[in-house]
């Protein structure tokens, strides 16, 4: 995904927080509830080497950096789920000490070395694990499982730290969006016990487009419905969510079979529950428009 030169990490991320289609990055919550956030974790380690434009992610990261500054208080834990873990069953990382997956191919050999020493929860894992069931979501916890770059990439920005447990749950391999509603849902309580869940994938993710400069509009016009979708009251949201291939260019940007990057939104606006959605970021990216979201009160 894209052209990189092997030398080094980026120096400099003092960008505006405004991205080239105008949204801020503007996360702030007047409630006491832990938002919810999906946010774009770019291709493979791009933050950590140099890119070709140079300053491609640079917006991108930016708003990573500063978004834990606009939570209302440091969150106890945090649930992620990534677009690179998909499973027959939802799937919980429980171990206290969850090494790194290197899940993408020919970077650099330092962004091998990337380290992300956050704890695990297995409390945290274990009471997932008995909400998910007690919605009659087939769950089970996964002691071996590491983070993925999925993972470890957005939270060495978001929160570089590594000083707050980090509990990774997977997709479910039959991609239905609304079974990740549902998940969501289910788990929504958790908020209330001031722990952050994020979804971390990307709201475009066709990888023959990127860079093509004919799937700029293509790309603009399931943003601008995606984005029409999150801020939808929240029981048109999960319909229109749960139908989200019915969008105009939904297959041009999520081909078939291949929308794990779209589906932790589902997973996370299912946990906002009736709290408001909106756009928070976005920015042109390698051709293609790519946008974050979140859910408070």
């Amino acid at each position: 995904m894209g052209n990189y030169r092997h030398a080094g990490c980026f120096g400099n991320f003092g960008v505006s927080t405004t991205g080239s289609n105008g949204a801020m990055n503007n996360l702030n919550t007047s409630s006491t509830r832990m938002p919810t956030w999906f946010v774009p974790h770019g291709g493979g380690p791009c933050f950590f080497m140099d890119w070709n434009p140079i300053d491609a992610w640079d917006r991108m990261a930016h708003f990573l950096k500063t978004a834990a500054s606009t939570l209302p208080r440091q969150p106890k834990a945090i649930v992620l789920v990534s677009a690179h873990w998909l499973e027959p069953h939802i799937a919980v990382t429980s171990g206290a000490h969850p090494e790194l997956i290197y899940d993408y191919h020919g970077f650099p050999p330092h962004t091998y070395e990337l380290t992300y020493p956050a704890p695990g929860s297995p409390a945290l894992a274990a009471r997932m694990v008995s909400l998910l069931q007690a919605q009659s979501i087939s769950a089970e916890q996964d002691a071996q499982r590491g983070f993925d770059h999925g993972v470890f990439i957005p939270m060495k920005l978001l929160f570089p730290e590594a000083r707050i447990p980090v509990v990774q749950l997977s997709l479910h391999n039959s991609l239905d969006p609304a079974h990740h509603l549902h998940t969501g849902r289910a788990l929504q309580a958790l908020r209330d016990e001031d722990v952050l869940i994020i979804g971390s994938g990307m709201s475009f993710h066709n990888m023959r487009a990127y860079g093509n400069p004919q799937y700029a509009p293509i790309s603009d016009v399931f943003d601008d419905w995606i984005t029409q979708a999150v801020q939808a009251e929240p029981q048109e949201r999960d319909q229109l969510l749960a139908a989200w291939t019915q969008a105009p260019h939904a297959r041009d940007c999520h081909p078939p079979h291949a929308e794990e990057h779209l589906l932790p939104l589902m997973t996370v606006a299912g946990a906002a529950g009736n709290s408001v959605g909106r756009k928070v970021f976005s920015d042109r990216v390698m051709e293609t428009t790519l946008s974050a979201f979140a859910f408070s009160d």
